[in-house]
């Protein structure tokens, strides 16, 4: 019941056909932002979503250690659920934890063969098998596009989708459809690709690709002091 609740209740329902149906398994979905505007928060609240329909989440984290991972999901699973029972909650916690998976890597260790490799051995294994992976941390740069188009053919014979952080700034002037110059000729590698947008003290959120067409501004904001997902006129 509280499972149910929580996901019924979470602004991602406004995102897609279901909350669950952002993406379909073999598509990619990349967060946009400036750093330290969100995009992790997101990502976390997304794979929270996922974890909580049941499904397994492997968390490949380019940046941070495995403990300040673990902290984001324990702080937005907090704010997610800190209206129900403390003992409720505990439980549903621990339920969570054996289908999600963090790995980490240095940025100048990491590979696409080098990831399809460690999860042909978990998925062989039994060990784990992911339904999504989050990529947080890839830098997108010229020499990307063979790897992802080699990481989207292994996504689709696995049935597992991808979400991808990428880092815009500030200085740089937007190219076709407001996408960063450096991300703009992958984006045909994208099924959905969603920009936070900072103004003011809101951060919007706006689908640059996906079934609300190019520059569609979403009904949803990241709250800036939860960064949870909330409607946009609550």
């Amino acid at each position: 019941m509280l499972t149910n609740d929580l996901i019924q209740r979470n602004p991602l329902r406004l995102m897609g056909r279901d909350a669950e149906d952002i993406l379909s398994p073999g598509d990619f979905g990349a967060i946009l932002a400036r750093a330290g505007v969100g995009k992790t928060a997101l990502l976390v609240q997304i794979a929270l979503n996922t974890l909580l329909s049941g499904k397994n989440v492997l968390h490949v984290s380019l940046n941070d250690p495995v403990d300040k991972v673990t902290l984001w999901y324990r702080e937005v699973f907090g704010n997610l659920s800190k209206k129900y029972d403390a003992r409720q909650i505990e439980h549903l916690w621990e339920s969570l934890l054996p289908h999600r998976l963090i790995m980490t890597f240095k940025v100048a260790g990491f590979s696409v063969p080098k990831l399809e490799e460690r999860l042909t051995d978990l998925s062989e294994q039994e060990i784990f098998t992911p339904d999504m992976v989050i990529i947080d941390g890839l830098p997108f740069d010229e020499s990307r596009p063979a790897a992802l188009n080699d990481l989207k053919a292994f996504a689709a014979t696995q049935n597992i989708q991808a979400w991808f952080t990428v880092r815009t700034h500030r200085h740089e002037a937007p190219g076709q459809h407001g996408l960063p110059t450096n991300f703009a000729p992958l984006q045909d590698l994208f099924s959905v690709i969603l920009q936070l947008e900072p103004t003011g003290k809101e951060i919007n959120v706006r689908a640059l690709k996906g079934e609300s067409g190019a520059g569609h501004k979403l009904p949803v904001q990241l709250d800036p002091a939860t960064m949870l997902l909330q409607d946009s006129e609550s």
